[in-house]
């Protein structure tokens, strides 16, 4: 079965840290770039961040640069997301995602709450 399994969410006060893991099963995950997004309490969906499918190359929204460190192991099929100096704004149910051509896959998110 094709899956991609979030972790690592929850509550933290503001300027803790959190990292989120994505373990993907069922495809050939060093193919796929991967990205991480996120839907903050009734907002739209935001893309955060990506890594190329060797995880030579990152990007990040400019909201989370210098904060947020995205990486992979593709020895381990696991997507990971380091979140640092965390700000309540960055609340939000956190989505990984695959895309390979035009194939995509979502995982079910993981909630991470900001809040003192």
């Amino acid at each position: 079965e094709v899956q991609l399994v979030e972790s690592g969410g929850g509550l933290v006060q503001p300027a803790g840290s959190l990292r989120l893991s994505c373990a993907a099963s069922g495809f050939t995950f060093n193919r796929y770039a991967m990205s991480w997004v996120r839907q903050a309490p009734g907002k739209g969906l935001e893309w955060v961040s990506s890594i190329h499918s060797d995880g030579a190359d990152t990007t990040y929204v400019d909201s989370v640069k210098g904060r947020f460190t995205i990486s992979r192991d593709n020895a381990k099929n696991t997507l990971y997301l380091q979140m640092n100096s965390l700000k309540p704004e960055d609340t939000a149910v956190y989505y990984c995602n695959a895309a390979f051509l035009l194939e995509t896959i979502w995982g079910k998110g993981t909630l991470v709450t900001v809040s003192s």
